[in-house]
């Protein structure tokens, strides 16, 4: 009898618990759907035109590497063109997003000439990315070695997490001599509506791009792409590194490289970034430095082109602003920028944003760069765009409609998958 009693009231409780998960879900995803309809309607009747503060491009020599550090789009794909037109062997370029408008044509038009010229070609995109870009649009000319990273890879089916990521890196190398990478996606929205920032490298440093192109593109080819010969770094260079996530190995260092520097941090700690949404333990190494005096400032965009991550990061601002980290709020633009800088000494920039997609998932790559200059100039930029925010106050948030914060409640479940 009591055996039989349990085993109902055991029933009983499996029953209403698997109900409230139902409705728990049916929840999150309404009002993941409404966020989604309201903001869409809402930027419809929206100005496309917008300003925003930047420096023209800094020039940072550390060692025998030179950087060039850039935040408007159209004085960085100036550049990059100039570097494609100039090129003499080699072009290794990979976009996560690659548009088909007028920039992105001058992209392709610049690397199909240099193809004619006998330079090697090399191009990677997202197909998932590029979902609304024309397929004829990333047709090349023979000769032209082009890999598409899959829209959808079968092992996903096995709950491997190893293939859910994408690649979401921007890298240009050119002749193994000229490298850029940071934030800047290829489109003409990227050349002036958006603030970014990216970096040019060029000396010993580039290595570090072009080892990464290369071995990105030798674990994913398939078919007839041709392997590329691994050009081994002859000297180790502490202070310029990159920092190259590789879901299918399993290996993150960018979310490493910030723990570490939030770790040694003792004075101050700035970071900018397009999607914020940190996991518990990077959230606390940064409440933690603050607690011992050090001054954390985040940028990151008032209203942003997700708004899903909007919300899922705003579910973390109350703890944030107690904690004494002081959030600044980009106004009138999308920022899109990653980049870091710790104390006045170590600088990173590059495509991971601090997520779960970009720190656990997606193929990435960040440059670890450890020099006082840079990051005076990293820093000087950061006081640029300071001066386009508004700074949250904790009064201001505490006192925000009850309807938000309900939002917030509701979508925190899916803070996990982005």
């Amino acid at each position: 009898m009591v055996e039989t009693s349990l085993s109902g009231a055991f029933g009983t409780a499996k029953k209403y618990f698997g109900r409230y998960l139902a409705v728990s879900a049916g929840a999150t995803l309404s009002a993941a759907a409404t966020v989604v309809a309201v903001d869409h309607f809402q930027k419809r009747h929206q100005s496309r035109k917008v300003k925003f503060p930047h420096l023209p491009p800094m020039d940072v020599q550390i060692g025998d590497t030179s950087t060039r550090v850039y935040t408007f789009g159209k004085d960085l794909f100036e550049q990059m063109l100039e570097a494609i037109h100039g090129a003499k062997s080699s072009i290794y370029l990979e976009s996560y997003i690659w548009k088909s408008d007028e920039t992105g044509r001058q992209f392709k038009d610049a690397v199909i000439d240099a193809a004619q010229r006998g330079v090697e070609v090399y191009l990677v995109y997202d197909m998932f990315a590029n979902f609304v870009v024309p397929r004829e649009f990333f047709r090349f000319p023979a000769g032209i070695h082009v890999l598409a990273y899959p829209l959808f890879r079968p092992k996903v089916l096995t709950l491997d997490l190893s293939y859910t990521g994408r690649d979401h890196r921007k890298i240009l190398v050119v002749d193994e001599e000229i490298g850029f990478v940071g934030g800047y996606n290829i489109g003409q929205t990227y050349a002036e509506q958006w603030r970014d920032t990216h970096m040019r490298i060029t000396g010993p440093g580039v290595r570090e791009l072009t080892s990464s192109f290369v071995t990105f593109w030798n674990h994913n080819r398939k078919g007839s792409l041709p392997h590329i010969e691994v050009q081994h770094t002859p000297d180790w260079l502490p202070r310029i590194q990159a920092a190259a996530n590789a879901p299918i190995r399993q290996v993150y260092p960018v979310r490493n490289i910030y723990l570490e520097a939030f770790k040694r941090a003792t004075h101050h700690i700035y970071l900018t970034q397009a999607y914020f949404i940190p996991d518990a333990v990077f959230l606390q190494e940064l409440l933690d430095a603050a607690a011992r005096g050090v001054d954390v400032r985040i940028i990151v965009p008032e209203s942003s082109n997700h708004v899903l991550t909007d919300w899922l990061s705003r579910g973390q601002y109350s703890k944030m602003l107690r904690g004494g980290i002081t959030i600044w709020l980009y106004k009138n633009a999308m920022v899109h920028a990653k980049t870091g800088t710790v104390d006045g000494e170590w600088t990173t920039i590059g495509t991971a944003n601090i997520d779960r997609l970009s720190l656990q998932g997606n193929y990435e790559i960040n440059m670890s760069i450890y020099d006082r200059d840079l990051a005076a100039t990293m820093e000087e930029v950061f006081e640029v765009d300071l001066s386009n925010c508004r700074k949250l106050e904790l009064e201001e948030w505490e006192n925000r409609p009850l309807t938000n914060k309900f939002g917030e409640y509701l979508l925190a479940p899916l803070s996990p998958l982005l």
